[in-house]
């Protein structure tokens, strides 16, 4: 019987148009561990790839393990992108920033 977490990961997973192979691989897991998850109440899931399963999904492992209640989708896409743009160097943050000025200002 899926578990919330095993539900959000299977919506996001086909909203992104992934297989369970596709997820797997580039979360760096097996199928059958995706398959797990989303199938069955593991004990323990790990944090390690509950985090790069995540990533892929652009959310994070609050909203996969909290979902709707505390955090929400928008919530979580935000965060996730906010991590990603903390990694990029400063030249591409400038331009980020200034694509974000000039869509503000078309008001």
């Amino acid at each position: 019987m899926p578990t919330p977490l095993g539900e959000r990961i299977r919506r996001l997973r086909t909203q992104k148009g992934y297989t369970l192979d596709q997820l797997a691989e580039l979360a760096d897991s097996s199928k059958s561990y995706i398959w797990e998850l989303e199938n069955k109440n593991p004990p323990r899931p790990s944090a390690e790839k509950l985090a790069k399963i995540a990533e892929q999904l652009d959310t994070t492992i609050e909203y996969l393990l909290e979902g709707d209640e505390k955090i929400t989708e928008d919530d979580a896409a935000d965060a996730s992108f906010y991590r990603q743009y903390r990694k990029m160097d400063s030249a591409t943050k400038a331009k980020i920033r200034q694509m974000v000025k000039l869509w503000g200002d078309e008001k």
